[in-house]
């Protein structure tokens, strides 16, 4: 079911949340110091980065949409913390 949530879906979408942040900050390190300027090249991964880091808190927050819904409750009140 796509808008199961429970214990394991909470963790997951915590953690892509932190490796989309961490990959967003240092692609866009590395476009911005390393990737050389030929072709625009760095600009497209400056960009990409951005997508990555945009992508971070909209997963954080469809999550916390989720755990909201009358049934979560439910299903959170068993996760053991």
């Amino acid at each position: 079911m796509l808008l199961s949530l429970g214990c394991q879906t909470m963790r997951e979408g915590v953690i892509a949340t932190v490796i989309f942040f961490i990959a967003g900050v240092l692609v866009i390190l590395a476009g911005a110091n390393v990737v050389p300027a030929i072709w625009h090249l760095n600009h497209v991964v400056v960009f990409t980065g951005f997508i990555l880091l945009l992508l971070a808190p909209i997963i954080l927050v469809s999550t916390f949409l989720l755990s909201v819904l009358p049934k979560a409750k439910d299903r959170m009140d068993k996760c053991e913390h």
